[in-house]
């Protein structure tokens, strides 16, 4: 079976809904199908979502809805109009002025969204529908209750295969509509998939995978065919970020915007691989994102590289060269004031690290009199201005010249390198430098390893 999710771009309008169907009747595995609300036609078009936001606003504010909630009906209705669907319009949105009329919160007005498409879907695909405050449970405290909503679920979903759960919506403890952050259809879908034990996973959103690096920095980067969760988290970590097609970019390599990170847990820890896929290029067999390391015949060593600038270089010396615990203290310290340290070298009783200029700057001061009580023989030597490059990638232990490499590349562009250091999970290597060499230093680092040595 195969739990397919469908972003807001894919089901824009009444076209996207006619790909969507083609997608899913083309395999007759996908059997649970998770829509999100409609996306932009347009760049200047508003998202569904977004729309259903200024209706709780403006009853907030006593001013009137209507208005805005009649744009939204007026989107439905010419998608079920050009569709030949007869779903009751009239009578879910007479339902959904009245809630909100009476108040309902922000949660249950943006959550309408998916609601509406999800029945116009499941008309579409002549599926059944199953409404997702029925199967997905959030607790008191406002998280996620795993267990029940993976029995839920399961019961539920496998009762009515083939069905359309919404996404990005559940219920609260007293019944109350309740949302995820803003992506959230994605974790609905990861559930999902759990909960049915799904061969893979599908995300359709507007992009075709990931790219091995940043287009606006390496002229056509090559794509990411397979990458493991665990690498696109490190490479997460570094801000890279995803440029979607109407921006006249590919994806880079980290699925900030294409996957909420909330996604990733339910679906990795079952071992279930979520494939990338873009709605309009079907045929595009886009990015598989896996639990365990593959070998990459096209990229021997790194899935992806990232870069990030900002950062300040951070160096420390203790009293007793021998007291190797005095670099533990400080690392604790650091993270005690609100930094997370990177890249930390260590020499007997001398240790550096990389962290966040606007972290440090806001704790300078207090960090700087915990490292004097902590043993420090001065206050912390600090130079700004570096960029962080990680390379990611499982080749990484097991290719003894990768260090090397990377130092000789760089230095035959005459980068200066400020560090290089080798992640503790051995599938990253930071390296540091300037940040006016930072795009020039991805480029030659991407060159490099792209030859597959």
């Amino acid at each position: 079976m195969i739990v397919a999710k469908f972003g807001g771009s894919s089901l824009a309008d009444a076209a996207q809904f006619r790909r969507v169907r083609d997608i899913v009747l083309a395999d007759s595995r996908r059997q649970v199908v998770v829509p999100s609300a409609p996306g932009k036609r347009f760049p200047q078009d508003e998202k569904v979502t977004d729309l259903f936001y200024q209706c709780h606003k403006a009853r907030q504010k006593g001013e009137p809805f209507q208005p805005v909630l009649e744009v939204i009906r007026g989107r439905y209705g010419e998608i079920a109009e050009n569709l030949g669907l007869a779903l009751d319009l009239d009578g879910i949105f007479q339902q959904i002025w009245e809630q909100i009329a009476r108040g309902a919160g922000p949660d249950y007005c943006a959550s309408r969204g998916e609601f509406v498409n999800g029945q116009l879907l499941a008309e579409y695909l002549e599926f059944s529908f199953l409404d997702a405050a029925q199967a997905i449970v959030f607790d008191d405290d406002g998280k996620l209750d795993e267990e029940e909503t993976n029995s839920l679920l399961q019961q539920e979903l496998l009762e009515r295969v083939p069905v359309v759960l919404p996404g990005f919506y559940g219920r609260g403890p007293q019944g109350q509509i309740k949302v995820f952050s803003r992506g959230g259809s994605d974790v609905t879908g990861a559930l999902a998939a759990r909960a049915v034990g799904a061969e893979v996973y599908e995300n359709w959103t507007d992009v075709s995978g990931f790219l091995i690096a940043d287009p606006r920095i390496v002229t056509n980067p090559k794509s990411i065919e397979t990458i493991t969760y665990r690498e696109l988290r490190e490479l997460s970590y570094m801000g890279a970020t995803v440029l979607h097609e109407d921006e006249m970019y590919a994806l880079s390599c980290a699925g900030a915007t294409v996957l909420h990170e909330d996604s990733v847990g339910p679906v990795s820890r079952a071992g279930i691989a979520t494939n990338i896929r873009n709605t309009n290029r079907p045929d595009h067999p886009g990015t598989m994102i896996t639990s365990t390391a593959v070998k990459r015949e096209n990229f021997s060593i790194f899935a992806g590289i990232a870069g990030r600038k900002g950062y300040s270089l951070v160096l420390l010396e203790g009293e007793d060269p021998q007291q190797g615990a005095f670099a533990q203290k400080i690392l604790r310290a650091a993270r005690a004031h609100g930094m997370d340290p990177q890249a930390p070298a260590v020499s007997g009783a001398h240790i550096s690290f990389l962290v966040d200029s606007g972290e440090y700057e806001h704790e300078e001061e207090e960090f700087a009199a915990r490292a004097t009580v902590l043993g420090a023989v001065q206050p912390p030597e600090v130079h700004t201005g570096f960029a962080c490059i990680v390379l990611v990638g499982y080749g990484v232990p097991h290719n003894h010249r990768t260090l090397s490499r990377i130092f000789q590349t760089l230095q035959s562009r005459n980068i200066p390198v400020a560090m290089i250091h080798q992640g503790i999970s051995e599938i990253s290597t930071w390296v540091g430098v300037g940040e006016e060499y930072m795009e020039e230093a991805i480029r030659a680092l991407y060159l490099e390893f792209s030859k597959g040595k």
